[in-house]
């Protein structure tokens, strides 16, 4: 086979892309930058860092929203840019193959290979892979056998919840809950308490932090305008407010895990008994989600070893390894 192939798992906050050639993974952020409406200013991590800080004639967007594409043109643009600098800027003949959510429409699964086919990247063959099988086979789990499978994958602004078996998804649910709601409910706390306007970044590195804030027992430490005066501010937020502001979110993907158990046919639910719950996922680090997520179902919560990239691992083993061949498909060629 030829070592020309691309896994690509197209994420709301960062895209991975899995390179053969090279047996590398690339992580990006998923954003770009255009100026004056027309042309590529920044892209990827470099973009990210101008987020919340660009002038007007600069533009900063993330092209996908909530697990689906929203902005077609810039998605394009973005795969050409990152396709281009993995192939040193030489573009060649290639085969893809892309994760996708399940629960989404066929519609809005046929717009990932449409994605593809239409970014000018000299696509040969496109392969889609659901979204979860590549999760469970990153964590290392075995999907191709009948025994049942707990998948949980908190992205960014989705959390998506799978039951595997026999090599597909018995049972799959979609929720607009992710890492970006943590950082809007700790931003709305902060405001509340402390009459302090905060950036999405300032609430992300302190979402980030606060496992390391509660092992040192201190707070942490913000900078943003005061509502009363205006002016900018540095403030010491306590822990607790910031745990506070994430329950809701956490209670919220633990009643749609519950959801999703109870319609799980009974000798599914003894293996997930047995196994466990698979918790991967950028946003699925952030402190005592794993704890109230195991106190809540009753089941040992097995952490993925790397959340981030663990679909793009999963897309590697698929590419390398012919047993698993069978677990992508050509949306093309389907008809349902």
């Amino acid at each position: 086979m030829s070592n020309n192939v691309f896994g690509i798992d197209l994420g709301t906050s960062s895209i991975k892309i899995y390179n053969k050639a090279t047996d590398s993974i690339m992580v990006e952020k998923n954003m770009i930058a255009i100026q004056n409406k027309t042309s590529v200013f920044a892209y990827g991590d470099s973009a990210y860092e101008m987020y919340e800080k660009a002038p007007n004639t600069i533009k900063i967007s993330s092209p996908l929203n909530n697990g689906v594409i929203a902005d077609i043109n810039h998605m394009e643009t973005l795969v050409k840019l990152f396709i281009t600098d993995q192939m040193k800027g030489n573009l060649k003949p290639v085969d893809f193959y892309i994760a996708v959510p399940t629960d989404v429409t066929q519609v809005e699964k046929r717009a990932f290979n449409d994605l593809i086919r239409e970014s000018n990247v000299k696509a040969k063959k496109i392969m889609v892979v659901e979204k979860a099988i590549a999760d469970g086979l990153g964590m290392d789990v075995d999907v191709m056998n009948s025994q049942g499978v707990l998948v949980v994958n908190v992205g960014y602004d989705t959390t998506e919840i799978s039951i595997l078996s026999l090599r597909g998804i018995v049972l799959s649910k979609l929720i607009k809950v992710g890492g970006r709601k943590f950082d809007d409910s700790i931003r709305s706390q902060i405001r509340k308490e402390f009459s302090l306007i905060v950036g999405n970044k300032t609430a992300e590195n302190v979402k980030i932090a606060l496992r390391d804030l509660e092992k040192e027992n201190r707070g942490a430490l913000v900078y943003g305008r005061d509502i009363v005066t205006g002016l900018p501010v540095e403030r010491e937020i306590p822990t607790d407010i910031i745990n506070n502001a994430l329950v809701e979110s956490f209670d919220t993907i633990l009643d749609n895990i519950k959801a999703t158990l109870e319609r799980t046919p009974p000798e599914l639910a003894a293996d997930i008994y047995k196994h466990g719950l698979y918790l991967t996922g950028g946003a699925s680090q952030v402190c005592h989600l794993a704890q109230r997520l195991s106190n809540g179902v009753g089941l040992n919560v097995n952490i993925s070893e790397n959340p981030v990239n663990s679909v793009a691992i999963g897309l590697s083993k698929i590419i390398k390894d012919d047993q698993y061949k069978t677990l992508a498909y050509d949306i093309e060629g389907m008809s349902k």
